[in-house]
């Protein structure tokens, strides 16, 4: 639970300062997902402020964790339909097209991770000759 935070309903929230503080992203990149349907804020102060849930927290960090893997915000967006009609998913049983749809998407992950490793094996390789010297 967020000490001193406001609630909206039951639901504990957070300013988008506090947001960009736990996640380590800046209030210009939180604005750009909500401005681009990303992320969009659970509800606003009668100011207009932003205020974000915990499952906003949730979401906002999956989007972070695609960043470095190279996914575009086209895909991020994509992808988090999918995630939205799973969970949205009474019975647990999900169309054979979205569980297709994710699975690409996980395919694409471990893609862009061999690539991220590659990168790194080959920065180990230009610093080995660098330290010897």
């Amino acid at each position: 639970m967020i000490s001193g935070a406001p609630t909206t309903g039951s639901v504990v929230t957070m300013h988008i300062g506090e947001l960009a503080e736990k996640t380590g992203l800046s209030l210009r990149t939180i604005r750009h997902y909500d401005e681009v349907g990303l992320l969009k804020a659970s509800a606003r102060t009668d100011g207009g402020f932003r205020l974000y849930s915990p499952d906003d927290f949730t979401r906002l960090m999956l989007i972070r964790r695609m960043k470095p893997l190279g996914f575009t915000l086209d895909e991020m967006i994509a992808l988090l339909k999918v995630i939205d009609t799973m969970q949205g998913s009474l019975t647990g049983s999900h169309d054979a097209e979205v569980r297709a749809e994710l699975n690409t998407f996980i395919a694409q992950a471990v893609e862009h991770r061999q690539k991220l490793q590659d990168q790194l094996g080959m920065a180990d390789e230009f610093l080995k000759p660098l330290r010897t010297q």
